[in-house]
């Protein structure tokens, strides 16, 4: 399974100024799996060492900052002889000591020749508990869920796909209905990377849809496991809150409407506590379409989405035939999916979305994002309805030159819009 990342692994690995590299994301996006491969595919040798699982390697990283003494215990524990150049360390579950997050501080100013590596599934909830962290001493990357162009890739539709990327939209127009055929498995698959293999190893929806169930099960067993007693009943709420509020005509995120009276400060805590750990994005609105965005953020109006559009489908126990034979019963929140689908491909592109809406309430654009030093908006379309309201109602306002709506539709581009296929959204970048 190929992953976007992996080129900038190796950008990294050859860097002449490399700091020790850590790999955030959720639980279950393939970060081990991503370290691993990469050693295993650019390096002689791999020492791994998990955090979670080994109390010896925990208590060594406790006791002091010595980082030969470090590697000499990582030697012992993996019983790999570290050479600078030719052995990738990885350091796991690292939240999971905070011994082992200080130590990478020593790594970069003692030890700068060593390839080392770390990820943490929680690493963001670590963070924001008061955690000592190397400020400026390594450097960060991201990991999500495969995105649907990765997802092409691991069904053999790499040529397609570099089809899409060249945005030949005559040459991709005889392809449309097999892209929209895979768009539609994506949505009920996901990204997740153990479902994806799932699918392509048995073409087994019922097997998909039974290993979703295990995730959130295990996503569950998280907030118990790892939240703040008092918190966990609100993280709860919040989490099984979301598909059911993306539903809603306005998206926008409600506290009332998880329980009745209910205010933000009853659930911040238990918000910020599901975006650190990646299970969740937060999209704020922002009052005015000008640069940069985020100096226009409200904070008070936001939209949450999940991290992964299979697992949304899963929470609501959408069957995979409403989507794939476009059953009615998947109309009402098939703007849900697609609005989290679109959100997807966004972030993996490394785009941060927003969001606008009129002081009035008659008009709101989907999602905004800034590039290349412009506002681009971008109205989200399930079916194949080319009406695009509020986009004009934003353009009139903002006079901006590159407008998006996004649909089913076929390419097509007008003098104030262009429509981009679902399944192509992510060639804007």
């Amino acid at each position: 399974m190929k992953r976007k990342l992996i080129k900038s692994l190796i950008k990294w690995r050859n860097s002449p100024k490399r700091k020790p590299l850590v790999i955030r994301g959720a639980r279950q996006v393939g970060k081990t799996w991503l370290m691993k491969s990469f050693g295993a595919q650019h390096y002689q040798q791999v020492a791994y060492i998990n955090f979670e699982s080994s109390q010896t390697m925990k208590q060594v990283f406790e006791q002091d900052f010595d980082t030969d003494r470090l590697l000499m215990a990582i030697q012992i524990e993996t019983g790999i002889k570290i050479d600078p150049e030719n052995t990738l360390v990885i350091l796991d579950e690292i939240q999971e000591s905070k011994g082992a997050l200080t130590s990478l501080k020593y790594f970069q100013e003692n030890a700068a020749e060593y390839h080392i590596m770390a990820a943490g599934s929680l690493l963001g909830v670590a963070l924001h508990e008061g955690t000592s962290f190397p400020v400026g001493k390594v450097e960060f990357l991201d990991l999500y869920p495969l995105d649907f162009e990765e997802f092409l890739v691991a069904n053999g539709e790499e040529v397609l796909n570099n089809l899409l990327l060249s945005q030949d939209w005559d040459m991709i127009k005889p392809f449309s209905q097999k892209l929209k055929n895979l768009l539609k498995q994506y949505y009920f698959i996901g990204g997740m990377p153990e479902v994806v293999q799932l699918f392509l190893e048995t073409q087994d929806f019922e097997a998909v849809r039974s290993a979703q169930i295990r995730i959130l099960d295990a996503y569950q067993q998280d907030f118990s496991k790892h939240a703040p007693f008092e918190i966990v009943p609100r993280i709860r709420m919040v989490w099984n809150a979301i598909p059911s509020q993306l539903s809603k005509e306005n998206r926008k995120f409600i506290y009332g409407q998880i329980k009745k009276g209910a205010r933000a400060k009853d659930f911040e805590m238990a918000l910020a506590w599901l975006v650190d750990c990646g299970l969740v994005h937060k999209v704020n609105r922002v009052s005015k379409a000008g640069i940069p965005l985020k100096g226009y953020e409200d904070f008070g109006a936001f939209k949450l989405f999940l991290l992964d559009v299979g697992l949304m489908g899963a929470m609501v126990e959408i069957d995979a035939i409403t989507i794939l034979e476009k059953n009615q019963l998947f109309t009402e929140f098939k703007g849900a999916i697609t609005e989290q689908f679109v959100l997807q491909q966004l972030i993996a592109s490394g785009l941060r979305p927003y969001y606008w809406s009129a002081d009035n309430a008659t008009a709101e654009i989907d999602f905004l994002i800034q590039l290349q030093g412009k506002i681009i908006p971008i109205e989200v379309k399930a079916e194949e309805n080319l009406k695009a309201k509020s986009l004009k109602v934003f353009v009139e306002k903002y006079k901006t030159e590159t407008n998006i709506r996004t649909s089913l539709s076929d390419y097509r581009k007008e003098d104030w819009l262009v429509n981009i296929p679902l399944y192509g959204i992510h060639t804007i970048r």
